[in-house]
């Protein structure tokens, strides 16, 4: 569903990711880990087509983000790290704008919104204003505008920033049904874990190098470490 191949972003002379190689299959949550500054979020970016690669191809399908970024983005769904909507819209106002967007059909939209309000009982608030959400509620309607036109790709950076521990809870088991129909999933992130608790597989980053790509089973091995080593020794073994 999504192939990176030789990625590089520069910013100035600094090389913030260079020659990042991963593929994400149908029906996969792919994690990215890694500090702050280590190119998680750079990455995202350029996938979504919000940053023009120096060099590399980026197919989401079989569209080329540079090339057909149309076609591209119409199979993805993207939640930033840092919700930015505008203060004055409604949550409610906030999907239909995003549904129509991506041309979903406005009979599908007043079926479906009622039921993505549902994930995160979100219903009672969604005529209220985003400038009077907690940051929380801001990050939801954000997920559920992403799920709105059913995308074949979730891009997600920090996936549990500033929800509630069971609001937490239920946007992990919402990726896993999500990758169990079929969709994919690339969750970025410095909470580690989480990448433990909902990743097929898992790249690790550091200072924009793609140092290993695995399963856990796969990063323990490579890592010299037993079954029961959780995510942050991997990380902390592979990155000395």
């Amino acid at each position: 569903m999504l192939k990176v191949k030789n990625l590089t972003k520069k910013f100035g002379e600094k090389i913030a990711v260079g020659n990042i190689d991963f593929e994400i299959k149908e029906g996969e949550i792919f994690a990215l880990i890694g500090p702050n500054g280590s190119g998680k979020t750079t990455i995202t970016k350029c996938i979504a087509g919000l940053l023009r690669p120096d060099s590399g191809n980026i197919l989401v399908g079989e569209h080329n983000i540079v090339a057909e970024p149309e076609e591209a983005k119409s199979l993805e769904g993207y939640i930033p790290d840092e919700p930015s909507v505008w203060p004055s819209i409604t949550g409610e106002e906030f999907l239909y704008f995003i549904g129509t967007l991506y041309g979903v059909p406005e009979h599908e939209q007043e079926a479906k919104i009622p039921e993505l309000l549902s994930i995160f009982n979100l219903e009672g608030i969604e005529g209220d204003y985003f400038e009077n959400y907690s940051r929380g509620n801001k990050q939801k309607f954000t997920v559920l505008a992403a799920l709105l036109h059913n995308p074949k790709l979730l891009l997600i950076d920090e996936p549990i920033v500033g929800l509630d521990p069971e609001s937490a809870k239920i946007a992990q088991q919402k990726l896993k049904e999500y990758a169990d129909k079929g969709g994919s999933v690339l969750v970025v992130t410095h909470t580690l874990t989480v990448a433990q608790n909902i990743a097929s597989r898992i790249g690790v980053l550091k200072e924009g190098k793609l140092l290993e790509v695995g399963t856990m089973s796969e990063l323990r091995s490579k890592a010299v470490l037993g079954e029961e080593a959780t995510l942050e020794d991997v990380y902390s073994r592979l990155t000395k």
